[in-house]
Formats: structure tokens, C-alpha cells, sequence
């Protein structure tokens, strides 16, 4: 059996535009396409920070100049996103495979990715979304519609989102079925819906969860043997950017949880990756998990290259 693997794909390499994004995403197709001609299984989980801010912001603005215009939900506008970046990359994908003469499908699973509404990160939401307001603007807003606003490097007054861990993947019987069916799957885009589950139900929730944690999460519960997330580089360094620096090939999850403790890795760039890696590692025997660049997807799988977290 060909391995399941999960590629986790960041926003910022899509691109700022409806126009860049398309170029981008066919770059991403072409490597992703020499996987699935060797017979991998795969599902690609896609960023959507600078997409889903553009959604949001769209409609805040919107709203300002028109009341009659529904200020939009993050939620909501992370939906939105799932399914033009899911478009996207559908469409370059099918294409690629038509002249590679392929008969792959390509399937986009809207996915809702369920969090504890107990979860900590509730009661602290760190995560800036939309505009920048004046002091006096923010307190209104946070009167009329109970959201958090902190002051922002000196520009201003922003809103924040929590951001809490998945606990499950919605979808996830969706996805192995489509996986089964030999159909390339895009699915968790953005890290996904946040949704809570009370009496039985379902509900959507302002939030922002972590990419590669949720792409972790998906690994983990369909069985993925190999969870890739591809980033700027085409190895994780300790000393980055120092006299001193040294590019990781082959380490273990206590090295790896070293270099956490060491401060090797930068909070809102590579340390939430090697967390996400480390986590899926983790949870069964035998997984690796590897980062490195989108050039460098191919070989990484083919040929151990990359930084390969293995327990």
C-alpha cells in the first residue's frame, strides 16, 4: 500500500490576489501531481490568513458604509475562504493531471473542526483580525457586539480572536472516503470552522485555529502515515540566520522539544510547525512528519530529505 500523507500548504505562499493565488497554486499542483503519480494518497490542508483577512475585511467595510450590509461573521468568513482557495487549487490541480494524462480527481471538503468551548484560549484570544480603530471607535464596537479589541504596535486599536486547539475533524469520515475512492482531498482549509458541540448540536464560534495543528489533527485521525508541512525553507535551523546556524536533517521528538526549551524557534513562524510535527509524531508509533519547502515536497518524501521529526 502507496502511503497517506498530509500536506500542510501556508496562505502567505498563495499569494495576496484572486490572480496571484492562481499562478501559485499551479506551482503547488505540479509538485503535489509527482507525488500522486507515484501513487500517494493525499489530502492538502491550505492556509488562509491574508484570504480570509481580505473576506473580513471586505464586509467590515461594507458595513461602515452601508448598515443595510450584514457585518460577516468570522466563522463564516473562513468558510468563504475554504471554498475559493479550494477552487483554486481544485482547478490547477485537475488541469495538471489532464495534461499529465492523469484521471485523478480532486475533491474540496468544506470541513468544520470541532474545539472545546472550555478550552482556555477562550478566555484570552490573541489573535488580531480585521481593522485598525481609534481607542474611542473600539469601545464602542466592543459595547454594541461584545468583541475584544488591544492596542496593536502603536497603530491602533484591533480586534482578537481566540485560538484554540482541534479536538476532531467533522469530516474526517468524509475525507477517508474520498481518499479511499483514490481522490485528491482538500479539506481543513485555514485550520478549518471552528464549531462546539452543545447538547448534540453543533455551533459555529469567532476563532482562529491553528493551520498546522489542525492539519496534524487531521493526520492523526484518518491514519495518515506522513504528515509534510511545507514552508519558506527547505529545513528547520537551529541559530537561524546566525554566524553559527545549522540546518536539521533527521531529529527526534526529545531533540526537537530541546531546541523548543533552547528558544531555536521563532513564536509566530517555525515553532508552532515543529509543535504540530511533534504532536502527530506523537500520537502513534512509527509516524514521521517533515518539513520543508514546496520545491523540495518531492524529494523530502522520496528521498528523507528535509528536517524528518520521528519519534
Amino acid at each position: 500500500m502507496k502511503k497517506q500523507l498530509v500536506i500542510a500548504l501556508g496562505g502567505n505562499a498563495l499569494g495576496n490576489t484572486p490572480d496571484e493565488q492562481k499562478q501559485a497554486v499551479l506551482a503547488a499542483a505540479k509538485h503535489i501531481a509527482s507525488l500522486v503519480k507515484d501513487g500517494y494518497k493525499i489530502v492538502i490542508v491550505h492556509g488562509n490568513g491574508p484570504q480570509v483577512g481580505m473576506i473580513n475585511l471586505a464586509f467590515e467595510l461594507a458595513y461602515q458604509q452601508n448598515s443595510n450590509v450584514s457585518s460577516m461573521p468570522f466563522a463564516e468568513c473562513c468558510g468563504m475562504s475554504q471554498g475559493y482557495i479550494g477552487f483554486h487549487l481544485q482547478n490547477a490541480l485537475q488541469n495538471t493531471f489532464q495534461e499529465q494524462g492523469m484521471t485523478t480527481h480532486v475533491s474540496t471538503a468544506i470541513t468544520q473542526v470541532i474545539v472545546d468551548q472550555n478550552d482556555p484560549a477562550f478566555q484570552h484570544p490573541t489573535k488580531p483580525v480585521g481593522l485598525f480603530y481609534s481607542e474611542e471607535a473600539a469601545k464602542e464596537i466592543e459595547q454594541a457586539k461584545g468583541y475584544t479589541f488591544v492596542e496593536d504596535s502603536g497603530r491602533g486599536f484591533r480586534r482578537v480572536v481566540p485560538s484554540p486547539e482541534p479536538v476532531d475533524i467533522k469530516e474526517k469520515g468524509t475525507i477517508r472516503c474520498l481518499m479511499e475512492n483514490g481522490d485528491v482531498v482538500i479539506a481543513c482549509g485555514g485550520g478549518g470552522i471552528p464549531v462546539y458541540r452543545e447538547n448534540g448540536m453543533l455551533h459555529s464560534v469567532d476563532a482562529v485555529i491553528d493551520k498546522d495543528k489542525a492539519a496534524a489533527k487531521l493526520a492523526d485521525v484518518i491514519s495518515a502515515d506522513t504528515f509534510i508541512i511545507l514552508t519558506a525553507v527547505p529545513r528547520v535551523a537551529i541559530n537561524f540566520g546566525k554566524p553559527e546556524q545549522k540546518w536539521l536533517e533527521r531529529i527526534t521528538v526529545d531533540e526537537a522539544k530541546r531546541y523548543i526549551e533552547e528558544g531555536h524557534f521563532a513564536p509566530g513562524s517555525m515553532l508552532p510547525k515543529v509543535e504540530a510535527a511533534i504532536k502527530f509524531v506523537e500520537s502513534r508509533p512509527g509516524r514521521e512528519a517533515i518539513i520543508t519547502s514546496l520545491e523540495n515536497a518531492y524529494k523530502a518524501v522520496t528521498e528523507d530529505n528535509g528536517t524528518i521529526i520521528c519519534s
